[in-house]
């Protein structure tokens, strides 16, 4: 199936989830009252500016013991919706396994446009590696991760050259990218466009599969089997370009779940996302 023989209608229904899946107000409507539960179970440190916007703003779920590593993770909500606290309940698998967990807000389209959130991710990675230490993450394991358009912030932060930014060149030990989207020209033909406002000359330089990864950490590349065809071959391209670059790639087609449930295993320890997560980091 190629996008180009395809029309608008089509694209649009393989690339809008809230399409493919009609209950997923109440999966994320069940994603917010476990975060809630996190929140209140877990010791945390909520809305910490790591920017001048009011959105750059982070959660920090530390981890029993210091220093600890750290997931630093994107949010989806195709970058014009949704929030950190949606996905708290990340916090509940890792901190039982003294991984502490940082939950990244940016601004949302159409406020800001997508090159802005790309900068606002790489300023959230940047803080965490200067300062998480003080909330006993340690800099040294700095692992990225996140969901749909989060899956896309986080392929993104991989593609990044950190030298040029005064940073270690490894500042990231590794990353877990689920249901993401990396080939971003489908997006200018669907209806949500109109509010994320991607141009034609955005596509390139925002697309991480076609980007090349100066650092080379190991990548868990993740998508439901009950997504969309386009959607899943969305992922089996990333992995097969990192792949090609020679990263270490482990391509995860999960089946029984869609764009939705697919992140319910985060809360869980014994997930099968959080299990390959903890693996990565050695944990």
């Amino acid at each position: 199936m190629n996008d180009a023989d395809l029309s608008d209608a089509e694209i649009n229904r393989q690339f809008m989830p809230r399409l493919a899946v009609p209950d997923h107000e109440s999966w994320l409507a069940a994603h917010a009252e476990l975060s809630e539960v996190a929140r209140q179970t877990i010791p945390c440190q909520l809305d910490i500016p790591y920017g001048e916007t009011p959105l750059q703003k982070l959660d920090i779920f530390p981890a029993g013991r210091a220093p600890a590593p750290v997931q630093v993770y994107f949010h989806g909500g195709y970058w014009r919706a949704l929030d950190k606290s949606t996905y708290s309940f990340m916090a509940l698998s890792m901190a039982p396994s003294g991984i502490a967990t940082v939950l990244v807000n940016y601004d949302l389209c159409p406020a800001v446009t997508l090159d802005d959130i790309v900068g606002q991710t790489i300023a959230a990675v940047a803080w965490v590696y200067r300062n998480g230490a003080d909330y006993g993450c340690d800099p040294r394991r700095l692992y990225v991760s996140g969901n749909s358009a989060g899956a896309h912030l986080a392929a993104m932060a991989l593609a990044q050259d950190w030298k040029t930014r005064g940073l270690p060149a490894d500042i990231i030990k590794g990353a877990c990218c689920i249901t993401g989207i990396y080939d971003l020209a489908p997006v200018l033909r669907i209806d949500a466009n109109a509010e994320i406002r991607l141009r034609p000359d955005m596509v390139a330089r925002n697309s991480p599969l076609s980007l090349p990864l100066p650092a080379k950490p190991p990548v868990i590349v993740a998508v439901g089997a009950d997504e969309t065809p386009l959607w899943i071959k969305q992922s089996t391209d990333y992995a097969a370009m990192l792949r090609a670059q020679d990263v270490a790639t482990e391509l995860m087609i999960i089946p029984g779940v869609h764009h939705f449930s697919i992140t319910r295993s985060l809360a869980d320890p014994a997930g099968v996302l959080p299990r390959a997560m903890r693996k990565q980091m050695g944990v």
